[in-house]
């Protein structure tokens, strides 16, 4: 086990020296607690809890908290501005925190992706995604790496986008959808410690996809 972040490998982590911003998207109050569209702030929840970090401080429109992870400085960030303004805080938190937006990694549901299915990418649009095309306009740039969390489950009713994604998970998905914040949380550790390829390579493909065949 990683004497520096106990993240489970058997080699010591390789960090990187500039501070990690891992920002997770969602709306406060407790009516969006469990829903699909809140499942980046569970996510970035579930890292906290892992590392020890207490998400406890209210700055830049956003609750925050620091900690130690693969050796290195990472902040973690909920915003608080609602799902359409993300913007508005991660672009504070990035002015006053990172030097690259290389650093910066967003986490947030996908509709278009199956139930906790995973997808990291380094750049790319902001898709349908309300919450992104806010950042995007925000920051006047698309580079920046983000972590997309499936949310489409098998009885998904067309038409229904909003109130769907603003459900609560079901209890039958609940079991899966653990599993993969479980998941998101070491692709998140790989991130921190500076090796975002390793996390799309390992991270990005089905789970239950035999990696030799």
């Amino acid at each position: 086990m990683c004497p520096l972040c106990l993240c489970g490998e058997n080699v010591l982590c390789y960090p990187s020296r500039r501070m990690k911003l891992i920002v997770g998207l969602g709306n406060p109050g407790a009516d969006y607690e469990r829903s699909r569209h809140n499942v980046g702030w569970m996510i970035v929840d579930a890292f906290a809890k892992k590392f020890r970090i207490d998400v406890s401080k209210h700055e830049k429109s956003s609750m925050t908290g620091e900690g130690r992870v693969a050796g290195g400085s990472v902040k973690v960030a909920k915003p608080l501005t609602f799902m359409n303004l993300s913007g508005d805080a991660v672009r504070l938190l990035v002015n006053a925190y990172l030097e690259s937006t290389d650093e910066l990694m967003i986490v947030y549901d996908d509709i278009d992706l199956p139930l906790a299915r995973l997808r990291i990418k380094p750049s790319g649009s902001s898709g349908t995604h309300n919450g992104m095309r806010s950042i995007v306009a925000s920051l006047a740039s698309e580079r920046f790496p983000r972590l997309r969390f499936g949310v489409r489950g098998a009885e998904y009713p067309d038409g229904r986008l909003r109130d769907y994604v603003l459900d609560d998970f079901t209890a039958e998905e609940e079991p899966l959808v653990n599993r993969g914040i479980e998941r998101a949380v070491d692709a998140l550790v790989l991130f921190a410690r500076g090796d975002l390829k390793r996390a799309m390579n390992e991270f990005n493909r089905d789970p239950e996809e035999n990696p030799n065949s």
